[in-house]
């Protein structure tokens, strides 16, 4: 449906107008990346006059006049990023079932102190118990599951926003270092208690999810690399390169189970996998904080710092009114942009940055739902599949490991391919690829068709019975693998450049209280209906992506908050430029 809207040349939002024909290419690097940030021009706030179009030129000479080795890429972070993730997939199962050992030891333990009548197999370590497969026991691992992810997320949802915010005065890489050391020494308390488990109580896993949440969690750093993705890559190839991030993240998820069932076999020992953990997480702060290239200029963090008022935390500024939950939600204001006041004064401007408004509020509850059942499912999948089909640790793994594969050829085969098969056959100027110009009709056709697929493959784990009709329905789940990064990549295409370290930092703590809300509700479906109608958890989820689906249906293509307008005051005879009528469509 056309809809055609008068609107005034000089103050129009979100409409493809014209560009200096003068501007330039940046050089590349050997990555094939455009090195230099395309972060637009500097505002002081969303309320004041947005500057000119184009890229700050003394930005880009920065970057251009270094050699390759230093000048920022995505592809500088995904050699550290793989072991990371490796190490995140391959723990994921032995660490629930240590877990699940200790929790059923003291079960047990605790029954047969109350009935000295009662008796029962021994719990080992690292091999299988199938007696501790009973829904009383894995109710009390779903509740312990579920305090371990309500502090982590807490802690993370509180100090996200202010890494974020710490990110773009000090350096993105610093901070994405720091996430990841949180991470590291949280895998360093389960190394502890699989070495000492009949020393070490298992509730010192808290102390764990304390060091991931207090330095962010994965999902500051999630958000963070993505703001140094968008940092250094054109708009319209920021899918393809969020694509990466997942797609690698991907990879880790698929080998690493792989690579830990190897070590159990080989090894006959479970605690190697967590050795091998924490050697694998000790190399991502290290070569982020000390090799990879800072996206951010020192003149631009300067200016960070003194337009933002960005300072580390004083303690002896903090006031009692800091500690107001509503405080919290501050950072979700980048949600609702405003802009300038010359602009969204006329009735076209409201009704555009309305639209604005409305899409990136859908954008952000729809990440936030699908992170939240991502990160909720995650640990209830792996009981629910071990208790429903009697699976171990080697057909847990190998189930994950096919699915994240079927992930990783998603990502990194059929979203680039499609997204460089439909944009190139666009002929785009050099302007449109490297300004923000709103989201298209390829990014919503991704969106929809993706949450589909995650739709039909919860609704299926609903109605399963089979152990291979549940991996089939686990293919078809992953085959939305392109909606996280395309989601991503289309919210940062609705503001000026320079406000994308925000608008990830508010979608970071979006994530971070999904990972309190989702994991604490999901565990406690599981932890009460295991054994009775044990899929409801999936009937709830599947309930959650259908209206999630139905939401994305109202997402408008091409509308956004350009990184300039025209002042009035530039006009010499401050007269009103002749309207025009601009066909947009729907």
């Amino acid at each position: 449906m056309a809809i055609a809207k008068p609107v005034s040349s000089s103050v129009e939002l979100g409409l493809e107008d014209s560009v200096n024909d003068n501007m330039t290419a940046g050089r590349r690097t050997p990555f094939e990346f455009a090195s230099e940030p395309h972060l637009g021009t500097d505002i002081s706030d969303e309320r004041t006059t947005l500057l000119a179009h184009g890229l700050d030129e003394t930005e880009v000479e920065d970057f251009s006049s270094l050699p390759w080795w230093k000048r920022p890429s995505v592809l500088w972070l995904l050699p550290p990023l793989l072991p990371f993730t490796l190490a995140f997939g391959g723990v994921a199962v032995p660490k629930i079932n240590l877990m699940l050992t200790l929790i059923c030891r003291e079960y047990f333990s605790d029954r047969a102190a109350k009935d000295t009548t009662f008796t029962y197999a021994p719990v080992i370590l690292g091999v299988e118990n199938p007696q501790c497969r009973i829904p009383e026991v894995h109710a009390l691992v779903s509740r312990f599951q579920l305090v371990m992810n309500f502090i982590a997320g807490i802690l993370s949802a509180v100090v996200s926003p202010k890494l974020g915010e710490l990110s773009g005065g000090y350096g993105r890489t610093k901070i994405i270092g720091l996430c990841t050391l949180g991470t590291f020494l949280g895998e360093v308390i389960t190394a502890l208690v699989a070495t000492f488990p009949d020393t070490l109580p298992v509730n010192l896993f808290l102390l764990g999810s304390f060091f991931d949440g207090i330095f962010g969690s994965i999902t500051a750093a999630v958000a963070l690399t993505q703001s140094y993705a968008a940092d250094c890559t054109p708009a319209n190839k920021r899918n393809v390169s969020f694509g990466y991030f997942h797609g690698v993240l991907f990879i880790g998820i698929a080998l690493g189970p792989l690579t830990a069932s190897y070590l159990i076999k080989a090894t006959g020992d479970v605690r190697v996998v967590f050795y091998a953990v924490m050697a694998c997480q000790v190399i991502m702060p290290i070569f982020i904080s000390f090799i990879a290239p800072e996206s951010l200029t020192k003149e631009r963090q300067k200016r960070n710092r003194e337009k933002r008022n960005i300072k580390p935390l004083d303690i002896n500024k903090l006031r009692l009114q800091d500690f107001n939950p509503l405080h919290l939600l501050k950072p979700l204001a980048v949600l609702l942009p405003v802009a300038d006041k010359t602009v969204s004064k006329t009735g076209a401007g409201k009704t555009r940055v309305k639209l604005v408004q409305r899409n990136l509020i859908i954008l952000a509850a729809i990440d936030t739902a699908l992170f939240g059942v991502s990160m909720g499912t995650m640990n209830t999948l792996i009981l629910y599949v071990e208790y429903v089909f009697g699976w171990g640790n080697i057909e847990s793994s190998l189930f994950v490991s096919i699915t994240s594969t079927v992930r990783v050829l998603v990502l990194l085969g059929v979203l680039p391919l499609l997204t460089r098969w439909i944009r190139n056959r666009r002929n785009n100027t050099l302007s449109e690829a490297q300004t923000n110009r709103g989201s298209d009709k390829l990014d919503i056709g991704i969106i929809r068709v993706s949450i589909l697929f995650e739709f039909l493959g919860y609704a299926g784990f609903c109605l399963v019975q089979t152990g291979p009709l549940m991996v089939l329905c686990g293919v078809l789940n992953a085959m939305s693998a392109m909606a996280s990064p395309t989601i991503n990549s289309t919210l940062t295409k609705h503001l000026p450049s320079d406000r994308t370290g925000q608008l990830l930092g508010a979608v970071g703590l979006l994530h971070a209280l999904a990972r309190v809300i989702a994991p604490t509700v999901l565990g406690f479906v599981y932890s009460w209906t295991v054994g009775k109608l044990t899929q409801t958890v999936w009937i709830l989820l599947a309930s959650l992506l259908f209206l999630s689906f139905i939401s994305c249906w109202f997402l408008l293509p091409h509308v956004y908050i350009p990184g300039s307008s025209v002042e009035h005051s530039s006009n010499s005879d401050n007269t009103e430029q002749p309207s025009e009528n601009i066909e947009e469509s729907i």
